[in-house]
């Protein structure tokens, strides 16, 4: 699936993962290929993600949202 992670200054993150674990609001989010869709608030932590090479990367954010949909994720961070 397709990752960009943005902020307002600019691109942090854009390319192909296998997985990601993100700070939701409600607990910690999971999202896996063909995740069904969803739009979510984000609270301060880190976002962790697996790219297809199985390389690991971590962001530390503030808040912000994050939209899955047909394999892309977008996630505005603050």
């Amino acid at each position: 699936m397709h990752l960009e992670i943005i902020t307002p200054e600019k691109k942090l993150f854009e390319d192909e993962v296998k997985a990601l674990t993100l700070p939701g609001t409600d607990g910690s989010l999971g999202i896996l290929e063909n995740h069904a869709p969803l739009i979510s608030a984000l609270k301060k932590g880190v976002v962790k993600v697996t790219d297809k090479t199985a390389a690991k990367h971590q962001f530390e954010i503030k808040g912000g949202v994050v939209e899955v949909l047909h394999n892309k994720v977008i996630v505005l961070a603050e």
